[in-house]
């Protein structure tokens, strides 16, 4: 703490290299993105083997280090047969059992821990040295502060699920991915922005607001995927492209726009599955037109919308094969790449 309180005043005196960009800077923040990146697929794995309840406290920096004596582990287990989930799904499991359960989480937030350390180390260090272009400094510290904030939403999902559940509240779950999918965007934004510098005059044309809008449909499906994740929904009407042979599912409505959107199955599924229709359609209309589009745009145009149909079959695949841990998981990994893709795309149409 004194560590950064001494580089934030030197920040504050100027001490801040005038650079308008660096391409080391860059570097690392490419790769605390793809630290961010293992971590989304690590937190999948976590939700689907359903081990995200077996740690039942939160110690940010005790927890790191994991039982290491028959006592502490007896001790662990306990604290999990008192929870809810315990009781609810997984009562008689075996110590063993228990073990797998405890390691995918702590994987997960030993992850979340370097994700912090990673970027947090070094940006002191750059402040400290001087070495950090002055305009990055803000940006910086707010994706420090999401960081920060993405551990806080951990934890308060982590809750939900300790409260006579048997699975964390699904909107939970939504922002927790949602600012984590978010974070990494960003790093990805300021990653592309350090090695390049800034531009003072960014292009405003179609272009610009078709790549906007198709990040932004992007992110907003992977935040619909959450709820599909977060309700189990993906376990009903495994059928594809009729919902137990329906166009429409039975149940949809809930009695309340709220208790439809986040809590219905056949809601959130069939949601899920209709703005999934219309990304594609939106990534064709835009293959189609990447001809015409500005120097620099096709390429990624053409790898996004190869990731789109990519995404469109690990989704269907993923469905009937009734959520299959393997597919599952190259599902979650190929709507953060997607998602790259088109933060990669919406920061170039700025420019070219």
């Amino acid at each position: 703490m004194v560590g950064l309180t001494q580089a934030l005043g030197l920040a504050a005196q100027g001490g801040i290299a005038p650079a308008t960009r660096s391409r080391v800077i860059a570097v690392w923040l490419f790769a605390v993105a793809l630290l961010v990146f293992a971590m989304v697929i690590v937190g999948g794995a976590t939700r689907l083997t359903g081990s995200g309840l077996s740690i039942t406290e939160w110690k940010p920096i005790l927890g790191a280090v994991p039982p290491i004596t028959p006592g502490g582990w007896v001790e662990a287990f306990a604290k999990y047969r008192a929870s809810s989930q315990y009781y609810l799904i997984n009562q008689g499991i075996s110590f063993r059992e228990f073990k797998v359960l405890f390691w995918w989480e702590w994987s997960h937030r030993l992850l979340g821990r370097l994700v912090g350390l990673a970027f947090a180390a070094p940006f002191i260090g750059f402040l400290a040295t001087r070495s950090l272009p002055r305009w990055l400094v803000g940006r910086c510290l707010a994706l420090l502060a999401v960081g920060a904030l993405q551990g806080l939403v951990g934890w308060w999902m982590v809750k939900s699920g300790l409260e006579g559940r048997a699975s964390v509240a699904p909107e939970r779950l939504a922002t927790h991915l949602g600012l984590a999918l978010f974070l990494f965007a960003a790093l990805i934004w300021t990653g592309l922005e350090a090695w390049s510098g800034p531009t003072k005059a960014p292009r405003r044309d179609g272009w610009t607001v078709a790549a906007a809008i198709f990040a932004m449909f992007v992110f907003l499906q992977c935040l619909m995927g959450a709820f599909v994740a977060g309700n189990h929904a993906g376990l009903m009407d495994g059928d594809w492209p009729l919902m137990a042979g329906r166009l429409f599912p039975e149940g949809y409505w809930q009695g309340g726009l709220w208790a439809t959107f986040a809590h219905s199955l056949a809601a959130v599924q069939f949601n899920h599955r209709i703005m999934a229709y219309g990304l594609l359609a939106f990534a064709v209309t835009l293959l189609v037109r990447s001809g015409a589009a500005p120097r620099g745009l096709g390429i990624i145009i053409t790898l996004g919308g190869l990731a789109v149909f990519a995404q469109a079959g690990l989704g269907v695949a993923t469905l009937l094969s009734q959520v299959a841990l393997p597919l599952a998981l190259l599902h979650q990994a190929d709507a953060a790449i997607l998602l790259a893709l088109a933060t990669t795309l919406a920061w170039r149409a700025r420019r070219v």
